[in-house]
């Protein structure tokens, strides 16, 4: 089923995974802290936490595992993998196609917002590095809204700063748990099924597309 596109006053994009293709180097990197841990988390769980919070990654596996560190220094070995890696680039590593998809919402005076799960210094480092930051009017991410996805509260919230009603928000995700929280949010949901989203079961979202391009010409 195709999304209504006459209920849509505001589209609010995740970041990896949608906006950049970041999620395969955010497994590997988990993958070098888990090995430097001595923690044995298999493909299939590490996947689960693919759109959740890093914090929210490293609580349920505390709970789980004995772990001689602190959910702040856990975040922080994160981080120190991750930001390095994105100020290295030359050339980001955006999602073919998305740019021409936001500029034209963009053009259409279409109120956007970001939400997403990654810590606030990446998500300024990846708007920034983009030239996406111009696009957005409101940008939230999980602490901000104190809770991670599959909760809601960051679509919620992302809602809530447009002065739009969630009902007549369009949400672009990839992975389950952002899926997962944008329909319990009550918004509609695209399902981008890129790089990186092959693990993720996006059967919940209203259309899912492979290509941006799908999305942009049945908006116009």
């Amino acid at each position: 089923m195709k999304i209504n596109k006459q209920k849509i006053e505001a589209v609010i994009f995740d970041m990896d995974g949608v906006l950049i293709n970041s999620e395969p180097f955010y497994v590997q990197s988990q993958k070098e802290i888990f090995a430097k841990l001595g923690l044995n988390i298999s493909e299939e769980e590490q996947q689960t936490f693919q759109g959740t919070a890093t914090d929210m990654m490293w609580e349920t596996l505390k709970k789980k595992v004995k772990i001689p560190y602190t959910i702040e220094a856990l975040v922080k070995m994160s981080d120190s993998n991750i930001i390095p890696y994105f100020e290295s680039l030359k050339n980001f590593p955006t999602m073919p196609g998305v740019e021409n998809l936001i500029h034209h919402l963009f053009e259409r005076k279409i109120p956007l917002a970001l939400a997403s799960s990654s810590t606030p210094d990446v998500i300024v480092l990846v708007l920034e590095k983009t030239g996406f930051k111009k696009y957005f009017s409101e940008v939230v991410d999980s602490k901000m809204a104190g809770a991670s996805k599959p909760e809601p509260d960051v679509f919620l919230l992302a809602a809530q700063k447009l002065g739009v009603l969630p009902e007549n928000c369009l949400v672009v995700e990839d992975s389950t748990n952002g899926i997962k929280a944008a329909k319990t949010a009550g918004m509609q949901v695209v399902a981008f099924a890129g790089p990186g989203s092959e693990f993720q079961n996006q059967n919940n979202a209203d259309w899912i597309i492979s290509d941006f391009d799908e999305l942009k010409n049945y908006l116009t």
